[in-house]
């Protein structure tokens, strides 16, 4: 007969160890759900979705479930690496990895991705030509600018000229009724200012102005595809904008900053510094750790943005254990 308060012991062990004390899929910490059939630990909001996918995940909590020897050692000879070495091998640079307060949507498909279709163990590689083919188009329901009703509108997205471009019509010869620049373009879920689960707000420039789109899609997978498809034009524009350096340039090390996730305290916005007026390096970057603040001027708008979006694409990044290492090794050095 198993030890229930032994192996309860065994698996808040495991929990607190520094691969397994943040949430397999969202980072969380803390987690007090575990998947017996992936061998990995989960926060109660993800375990949501695992419950979802019986044929794949099995959910119980290791506090107050009953867990058998054989689970209990599956548990052991796993564990949150273990699966993210499989299940996260072959991940693209730009793909957004949810974090603890993202919602529900960006949190489901993440999960889904991983385990159910696989998506990422580097064996699937033609499951990911959706948002890595540099051209993607579709129809989203798109919120009316006059009579705020939402409307059916064919979408394309296109990293040949780096646009995103929209029309009222299917017949794309008909011309499109806004062309987007992707220099100019950010996406982000809004749920709750949108009105559905899977909104997502499109901002951009035009006419030095701010404009937004407000657009959904009633699959959750199809408005991710297009959140990680702007995602990588994004980043293709910026390394066409931003080539690597030439070997002659020496550069000096003045100072190193860690980086971590919003999650942890890390974030980063546009900023104008007082007496910035004036001042041709008026465009500010204020990024915030949880020790300090540190301010970098840009040149231009343009550099600006593209700072802010680059910092952003690393706080994506979820931590790993070499991560928190570095982040020790550097506040000892400070």
């Amino acid at each position: 007969m198993a030890d229930r308060d032994g192996n309860k012991k065994v698996l808040l062990d495991l929990a607190k160890q520094p691969h397994n004390n943040r949430c397999a899929d969202c980072g969380a910490p803390e987690p007090d759900w575990a998947s017996y059939k992936l061998g990995i630990f989960v926060c109660l909001n993800c375990s949501g979705t695992h419950r979802n996918l019986p044929a794949i995940s099995r959910i119980k909590s290791i506090r107050l479930d009953y867990w058998n020897d054989d689970l209990v050692e599956f548990m052991k000879v796993n564990g949150n690496a273990a699966a993210k070495a499989i299940y996260e091998r072959a991940i693209p640079a730009f793909y957004y990895r949810p974090q603890e307060h993202d919602c529900v949507v960006l949190r489901d498909q993440w999960i889904r991705a991983k385990y159910e279709r696989q998506e990422f163990t580097g064996e699937n590689s033609c499951l990911q030509q959706a948002y890595c083919s540099g051209f993607y188009e579709g129809t989203l329901w798109k919120k009316g600018k006059d009579n705020k009703q939402f409307l059916k509108r064919k979408f394309i997205l296109s990293e040949k000229d780096f646009t995103l471009k929209y029309f009222t019509r299917d017949d794309a010869s008909k011309g499109p009724k806004a062309v987007i620049a992707v220099k100019d373009l950010n996406a982000v879920f809004h749920p709750e200012k949108i009105g559905h689960l899977h909104g997502l707000q499109i901002t951009y420039l035009q006419d030095e102005h701010t404009r937004n789109l407000f657009v959904y899609h009633d699959s959750g997978q199809e408005i991710v595809t297009w959140f990680n498809a702007i995602r990588a034009v994004r980043l293709s524009y910026l390394k066409t904008a931003f080539p690597t350096a030439t070997a002659n340039e020496d550069a000096v090390e003045l100072g190193t900053v860690f980086i971590g996730t919003e999650s942890l305290g890390y974030s980063v916005r546009e900023s104008q510094p007082r007496g910035a007026r004036g001042n041709k390096w008026r465009c500010g970057v204020t990024l915030e750790t949880p020790d300090r603040q540190f301010v970098f001027m840009c040149e231009n708008e343009l550099s600006q943005r593209e700072w802010v979006e680059a910092f952003r694409v690393v706080m994506a990044q979820p931590m790993t254990p070499q991560h928190y290492n570095t982040e020790a090794n550097m506040n000892r050095r400070k």
